[in-house]
């Protein structure tokens, strides 16, 4: 967090988007909980960053989707058994889009 405040401007904006710890009592909230308690004191606005879903737009989202006008960029896709390779390949830095798992049939 230290390392983080000290990149911003005097009065800079840090938004968390999500935690990257697995503590036992926050999950990986602690940082985001951390960030909200010390912003009054810094003179700079540390905080999460928390969307919300718009039933309407989702149902937009769904028809482009549906009429072709919109498509995800999938970088690849990798079979659940092969998870570490997708991890490593995404640690590489050259992913363009997203990484997909698939589920095993039943």
């Amino acid at each position: 967090m230290r390392d983080l405040r000290r990149a911003l401007t005097p009065r800079g904006r840090l938004v968390i988007t999500g935690g990257e710890t697995n503590g036992a009592w926050l999950g990986g909230a602690g940082r985001q909980l951390r960030a909200q308690m010390l912003s009054p004191f810094t003179g700079r606005h540390l905080g999460p960053f928390i969307a919300s879903e718009c039933a309407d737009g989702l149902r937009d989202l769904t028809a482009l989707i549906d009429a072709g006008a919109l498509r995800p960029v999938v970088d690849r896709v990798y079979p659940l058994t092969e998870t570490a390779a997708a991890v490593r390949h995404l640690l590489d830095g050259r992913v363009t889009g997203k990484l997909a798992l698939t589920l095993p049939a039943e």
